[in-house]
């Protein structure tokens, strides 16, 4: 989950460079059909295939939905939304999932656990409203931002999906069907996009970021996703993303595009002690 974080965070400083040239499903049909190739060839040459990963189809349908979900929504976001409040907004989803994943599986949330998430959601808070308390009591919330918290519910949604709806299949394979689920369900939505897409004319920060989603915030973390998911509870899973903020911020400075206010970054602080408190909590 540390690699998965660090992972997932370039996309979203990627994403604000590509988000204008480019549809949300037009960067994201490509995204899942590469990784379905790169997922499909891994799973191929380590665990195989069986029978049982083929039960049941609806399973990758609805995950590969949500997923799909998640990240034409965070693209949509990124079109206006900066890369570290985006971050931010992303380190709701713990929260989410807890409450999600106790719906779904009566996960129940240690006080200390309840406590850390209620932190780093104070710490997300304050990032995405930048330590602004006018804009807080206001709640102006930048429409970038509110897009793609919907797609956070979305991803919230599915830690705890998986575990639900694995019937013992490797994560390697399940991370498979979801993927090509998830290229269908794109596709089928946004058909006219990458139709009208003129791809030769594309810049080629678009075709950095496609490659770079495509591999490394795709196929690489779903792996990672999956397989901690079967590990961990889903608040804990999650609870990882709390660091991404501090990882898009070491992007932005790799990048050259400087760092937010002092006053903003204190924001990140609380998400980092947030996930060590976590990290302390009892049992798993």
């Amino acid at each position: 989950m540390l690699a998965f974080s660090a992972l997932v965070a370039g996309s979203f400083s990627l994403g604000v460079m590509a988000a204008p040239h480019i549809a949300p499903a037009a960067l994201n049909a490509p995204r899942f059909l590469i990784a379905a190739v790169l997922v499909g060839l891994a799973a191929q040459f380590t665990t195989g295939f069986d029978r049982q990963a083929a039960r049941a189809p609806w399973r990758y349908l609805v995950l590969g939905g949500t997923f799909a979900t998640y990240f034409v929504l965070m693209f949509e976001g990124l079109k206006t939304a900066a890369p570290v409040a985006a971050a931010a907004v992303f380190t709701l989803t713990p929260l989410m999932s807890a409450v999600i994943g106790y719906i779904l599986l009566r996960q129940v949330t240690t006080a200390r656990m309840a406590g850390a998430l209620a932190l780093g959601a104070a710490g997300a808070l304050w990032v995405i409203f930048r330590g602004d308390w006018a804009a807080f009591r206001a709640f102006e919330v930048g429409r970038g931002e509110m897009i793609y918290f919907w797609g956070c519910v979305a991803h919230a949604a599915y830690t705890p999906m998986v575990r639900m709806l694995n019937r013992g299949e490797k994560p390697v394979v399940f991370t498979f069907g979801m993927l090509v689920a998830g290229c269908l369900v794109v596709t089928a939505y946004g058909w006219r996009d990458i139709v009208a897409t003129d791809w030769a004319a594309l810049p080629g920060i678009v075709w950095i970021t496609l490659i770079y989603v495509a591999v490394f915030a795709s196929a690489v973390t779903f792996v990672l996703l999956q397989f901690a998911t079967l590990h961990l509870p889903s608040a804990k899973v999650m609870a990882y993303t709390y660091l991404t903020p501090s990882w898009v911020i070491a992007w932005e400075l790799a990048l050259g595009h400087g760092v937010p206010p002092m006053l903003v970054l204190w924001g990140v602080v609380l998400t980092v002690v947030a996930l060590v408190i976590l990290l302390k909590d009892e049992g798993h």
